[in-house]
């Protein structure tokens, strides 16, 4: 009897987990929502001119690879991930806060850099939390991360809402007050560390950057996500000149993210092995990309939108059960921290070099894009025996 009640006690403290969780990935990501496609507008609105508007959105790629890996290994070196997650939602609050009462573009810029600073480690921060919480809790992560997705879409279109209601200059509120409500939602989150691990944390670090399995993880994943980068700047751009309404492109995203939120709350029935699951994301970019540089009629792009599911999100299932297998506990948020600056290295390259080939050859970047998704499955199907021979290699500082 006390035995079954422990374990009716452990179920629910799991399921809590979760569902905070959970609520944690759909205010950070309807913030994402929200914040990606209304920020410049509201930039626009405020004075601020074309020029200052792409330099001030440059920022956040910036903090992924400078401010971000610090962050994390800060909050790794003292034990504290849910308190670190707490402190950069509260941060980027205060940071939006501030951001509404500038109007001059230098002072948006240094307080949008500060705020940034906070905001991009916290994806990152609560997928490390999360993957404790898979570990500790015997949770599976497709399922409570699709909260995410499914927010974002949610954020977007109640911030499109919005928009259509008020007027510009306002929408900064809508988006403080989306970072306002994730701060509160971080408060629930539940505490994961106990007392500080005893693994020498520096050594391991350094140890992850020689492990050549993990910097095929990182790699493989970054190639395959920043091969969407082309797909991210320049698909409504294409699809507008193209003569698509707003609507239509509007459905299409929809369609990708749907689809994404569809393979993770199916993922707990893969039986497939990770690194198996990143190829197959890989192979489908690179198939994705070499149709979509067709300009292709929307009846097909309507279909090959589905396979936003496979190159974004099994490349992202994939990556997360190799971080369990390969990363030990101890030291998989400054794993994190290295992913995310390896992915917004590669993403912000990529960007640039789309821009570079669509001015003069439009949607035959697209074919950049395939070839960088296809040197990640390859990279990733080369790893695949070495992964599954040395499952978490680092262990310890011995």
């Amino acid at each position: 009897m006390e035995y079954e009640l422990r374990k009716v006690g452990t179920v629910r403290l799991s399921r809590r987990f979760a569902a905070r969780l959970a609520m944690f990935y759909a205010a950070i990501f309807a913030l994402g929502g929200c914040h990606l496609p209304f920020f410049p507008v509201w930039l626009k609105a405020v004075g601020i001119d074309a020029g200052w508007i792409g330099v001030i959105s440059a920022v956040p790629a910036l903090t992924r690879f400078t401010v971000l890996p610090v962050v994390t290994s800060l909050a790794e070196r003292h034990a504290a991930l849910r308190g670190a997650m707490i402190a950069t939602a509260a941060i980027t609050t205060i940071g939006f806060v501030a951001i509404s009462t500038q109007h001059w573009p230098l002072a948006v810029f240094l307080v949008y850099a500060a705020t940034a600073a906070a905001w991009t480690p916290t994806v990152p921060l609560t997928d490390a939390y999360a993957l404790r919480g898979v570990v500790q809790h015997g949770l599976d992560y497709g399922p409570v991360r699709l909260w995410g997705s499914a927010a974002f879409i949610a954020g977007a279109l109640g911030c499109g809402w919005f928009a259509d209601l008020i007027p510009a200059k306002h929408l900064i509120w809508i988006i403080a007050a989306v970072a306002a409500l994730a701060a509160l939602v971080s408060l629930g989150l539940q505490p994961l560390e106990g007392r500080k691990t005893q693994i020498p944390v520096q050594h391991n670090s350094r140890a992850l950057l020689r492990d050549p399995g993990f910097l095929a993880i990182i790699a493989a994943s970054a190639l395959i996500q920043g091969s969407h980068s082309t797909y991210y700047v320049f698909s409504a751009i294409t699809w507008q000149f193209a003569g698509l309404n707003g609507l239509t492109i509007a459905a299409l995203w929809a369609i990708g993210v749907v689809a994404e939120i569809v393979v993770f709350a199916l993922s707990p029935r893969f039986t497939l092995q990770p690194s198996t699951l990143v190829t197959i994301g890989g192979l489908a970019a690179l198939a994705r990309w070499l149709i979509t540089a067709q300009a292709p009629p929307v009846g097909v792009l309507a279909v090959v939108q589905l396979a936003h599911g496979l190159s974004f999100g099994l490349t992202q299932l994939g990556t997360m059960g190799l971080m369990v297998r390969h990363v030990p506990m101890p030291v998989v948020t400054r794993a994190q921290g290295y992913l995310a600056a390896c992915s917004g290295i590669v993403s912000s390259g990529a960007s640039i070099v789309s821009g570079m080939i669509y001015a003069r050859y439009g949607e035959s970047a697209y074919y950049a894009m395939a070839a960088m998704a296809l040197s990640g499955a390859v990279i990733m199907w080369s790893a695949r025996k070495y992964l599954a021979a040395h499952p978490q290699k680092v262990t310890s500082g011995g």
